[in-house]
C-alpha cells in the first residue's frame, strides 16, 4: 500500500462525478441560497479561494487574529432566583463550580433593595461582570452607589441596556454596547448584525469627544444562531470590519466580543433540543473567538431549574476543557468554506454599513432597517413553515405527547421566535380537541412515505392522527370513512390508486367531514373537487396556514 498514489481530482473531475449521481438533476440544486443571499457551493477548493480573495487571503487572516481582543473565553452564566436568597446563592454555586463572570439581568422576581444591592456591589469588586438592565434608572445600577470609592478603578464589566447608561468614577465598564443580539431576535441576518454593529460603533464614536474614550467604553453583544458555519464566519467577519472601521480613524485597536446562544430558535416544545441547539451554538462562537459567553438553559423561556442551569454551564466547561478549540488561534482560519463565506459576509455587511451611513446614521435609517429586519424574519419564518429550514421538534420531528410549560420568562417574552407560531396553533387544536384520521389506501410500500408525511405535519401542531392498517379495496375505505369520528381525514396512496378510486370512496363522505388528499394532483383539481375532495396535503406547502385552514373549517363544520 506505501507504493499506492492516488492523483488529485480536479474541480471539473469532482462536478463531472457529482452530476452523474445527481441522475438528471441540475449540478445547480446542490447549490444552497442562505437568508443573507449568499450562495453556498458543494465544494470549495484551494484555487477557488485565491481566485476570490487574491492577495486578500493572509490579510484576512491575519487581521482576524490581530483583532483579538484577549485569548480568554470567559463563562458568564446568568443566574436566576425567585428571591434574594435563592438568587445570591445560585451566584454563589455557579462562581464555585465554573462560572467566571456574574451575569445579572435586573428584571427579576424580588425588589432590589438595599441588602440585595449591597450584595450585588460585593460581587462587582471582585468578579468580572454583565449587567442587563432596562437603562439609566434602573434599580440595579444602584450598586455601584455601594462601592468605595478606592475599590472603583477595579471594577470591570460589560453594561447591556437599551438605552447608553452613564456611570462615572468606573472607566473600567464598558457601557457603548452595540447590542446585536436585539436585532437578531427581531429577525436581523448576519449580515444585517454586522453592519448595525458597525452603525452603533459610529453612533458612539461620534458622540464621544475622542475616539480613545469610545473605544475604552465599547464592545459588542451577538446572538449566536444555530447555522453553525455562518455564525463562526460571522463572528470572524466582525474583526475584519472592526479593522477597516477604526482605520477610518487613524487607530488600531482590539474590542470585546460578548455573545449569547440565541433565543429566536429556542422552541417550548421538545426542550431538549433547545439543549442540542445551545451546544452547537457555544461551539461555534467558541471557533468564532468570541470573549464571554452566555449559555442560555435549554428550558430559559419557562423557569429555568437547577439542572438545566447545571447542563447550560457545562456546556460551556466541556467546550473550554475538553474540545480544545481554544488552545488554537483562530482554529477556522485556513479553512477554505469558512473564509470564503467570511469574505462574503465583510463585503455585504461593509456595503449595508456604507448605506446606513450615507442615509445620516442608524438613527435617521432606523424605519429602514427595521423594515429590513422584518423582512428577513418573515423570511425567515416561511422557509420555516414549508419546511425549507428545519426546527427539530416544530417543524418536524415534533412529539405530540409534549406538554408546555405554564410559565414564561419574561426576560425573553419579547423574542420573535420562529417556533411560535407553531405553538400557537398548536394550543388551538388542542383547546379545539381536533380529531383527525389518515385513510391509508393500497400496498403499504406504496402508501407508508405519504401516510408517515401527513401524521408528521399533524404532529406539528399536537395532533395524533387516527389511522388503520393499509385498506386494499373502496369498501374498506367507504367503511373507515363511514365509521370514523374524525372531523379531517386525509387520503393517502400512490397518484395512481388515488386518482382511480377517491370518487368512489367519496361516496361515504359524512356532513361535516373535510377529506384532503396527500400529494399535490395540480392536474386533476377540478375532477377531484366534483368528487368531494377538499384539498391537499403536499411537501412545500405551508404548515401553518394549511392547518389553520383546516381548524377553521372543521369548526365550521361542527357547529
Amino acid at each position: 500500500m506505501k507504493n499506492i498514489e492516488f492523483n488529485p481530482a480536479s474541480y471539473s473531475q469532482w462536478q463531472d462525478a457529482a452530476v452523474k449521481a445527481l441522475k438528471g438533476k441540475p449540478f445547480e440544486s446542490l447549490f444552497t441560497k442562505t437568508a443573507e443571499g449568499i450562495t453556498l457551493e458543494p465544494l470549495y477548493t484551494q484555487q477557488m479561494l485565491v481566485d476570490q480573495l487574491g492577495d486578500q487571503l493572509q490579510k484576512q487572516v491575519a487581521t482576524i487574529r490581530s483583532n483579538e481582543y484577549s485569548q480568554q473565553f470567559t463563562v458568564a452564566q446568568q443566574a436566576y432566583g425567585d428571591t434574594a436568597e435563592q438568587f445570591f446563592a445560585n451566584v454563589e454555586e455557579s462562581l464555585q463550580r465554573g462560572n467566571e463572570a456574574v451575569t445579572i439581568d435586573s428584571r427579576v422576581n424580588f425588589t432590589w433593595d438595599e441588602a440585595a444591592l449591597t450584595k450585588v456591589a460585593s460581587y462587582l469588586t471582585e468578579y468580572s461582570f454583565k449587567l442587563i438592565v432596562q437603562g439609566q434608572d434602573d434599580a440595579l445600577l444602584k450598586a455601584f452607589d455601594y462601592i468605595a470609592e478606592d475599590k472603583a478603578s477595579q471594577v470591570e464589566g460589560f453594561i447591556i441596556s437599551p438605552k447608553t447608561v452613564t456611570l462615572s468614577k468606573f472607566g473600567k465598564v464598558r457601557t457603548y454596547c452595540a447590542d446585536a443580539a436585539a436585532v437578531h431576535n427581531n429577525g436581523a441576518t448576519a449580515v444585517q448584525e454586522l453592519a448595525f454593529a458597525l452603525a452603533s460603533a459610529a453612533k458612539f464614536a461620534n458622540e464621544e469627544e475622542s475616539f480613545d474614550a469610545f473605544a475604552a467604553k465599547f464592545f459588542v453583544n451577538f446572538a449566536v444562531d444555530t447555522q453553525f458555519f455562518m455564525e463562526v464566519a460571522k463572528l470572524r467577519a466582525f474583526k475584519v470590519l472592526w479593522q477597516a472601521f477604526t482605520a477610518a480613524y487613524g487607530k488600531e485597536v482590539a474590542v470585546p466580543v460578548v455573545a449569547e446562544t440565541s433565543i429566536r430558535s429556542f422552541s417550548k416544545y421538545d426542550v431538549y433540543v433547545n439543549l442540542l441547539r445551545a451546544g452547537n451554538e457555544t461551539l461555534s462562537a467558541a471557533i468564532g473567538g468570541v470573549d464571554v459567553f452566555t449559555v442560555h438553559p435549554h428550558d430559559v423561556l419557562s423557569k429555568p431549574t437547577e439542572q438545566s442551569i447545571r447542563i447550560a454551564r457545562n456546556v460551556q466547561l466541556v467546550i473550554t476543557e475538553e474540545a480544545h478549540v481554544l488552545k488554537v488561534q483562530d482554529p477556522a482560519g485556513g479553512s477554505y468554506f469558512i473564509e470564503s463565506l467570511t469574505n462574503a459576509l465583510v463585503k455585504d455587511a461593509w456595503a449595508y454599513f456604507l448605506q446606513i451611513e450615507e442615509a445620516g446614521g442608524i438613527d435617521a435609517f432606523a424605519a429602514q432597517f427595521e423594515a429590513d429586519v422584518e423582512e428577513a424574519y418573515n423570511a425567515r419564518v416561511k422557509a420555516t413553515q414549508t419546511r425549507k429550514q428545519s426546527l427539530i421538534g416544530t417543524n418536524i420531528y415534533a412529539n405530540p405527547e409534549d406538554v408546555v410549560a405554564t410559565e414564561e420568562n419574561v426576560q425573553f417574552a419579547h423574542v420573535k421566535r420562529i417556533a411560535a407560531p407553531f405553538e400557537s396553533l398548536r394550543a388551538e387544536a388542542t383547546k379545539a380537541n381536533a380529531k383527525a384520521a389518515i385513510l391509508p389506501f393500497g400496498e403499504l410500500k406504496k402508501v407508508k412515505p405519504r401516510a408517515d408525511f401527513v401524521a408528521g405535519v399533524l404532529n406539528t401542531v399536537g395532533i395524533v392522527a387516527e389511522q388503520p392498517a393499509p385498506l386494499a379495496t373502496v369498501e374498506e375505505a367507504k367503511a373507515f370513512l363511514a365509521q370514523t369520528d374524525a372531523s379531517y381525514i386525509v387520503v393517502a396512496g400512490a397518484d395512481d390508486d388515488v386518482k382511480a378510486n377517491i370518487a368512489a370512496i367519496l361516496e361515504a363522505k359524512k356532513e361535516g367531514q373535510v377529506v384532503d388528499v396527500a400529494g399535490r394532483f395540480k392536474d386533476d383539481e377540478e375532477a377531484f373537487a366534483q368528487a368531494g375532495v377538499d384539498g391537499y396535503v403536499f411537501a412545500g406547502q405551508n404548515i401553518i396556514e394549511k392547518l389553520q385552514g383546516v381548524l377553521a373549517t372543521t369548526k365550521e363544520g361542527q357547529r
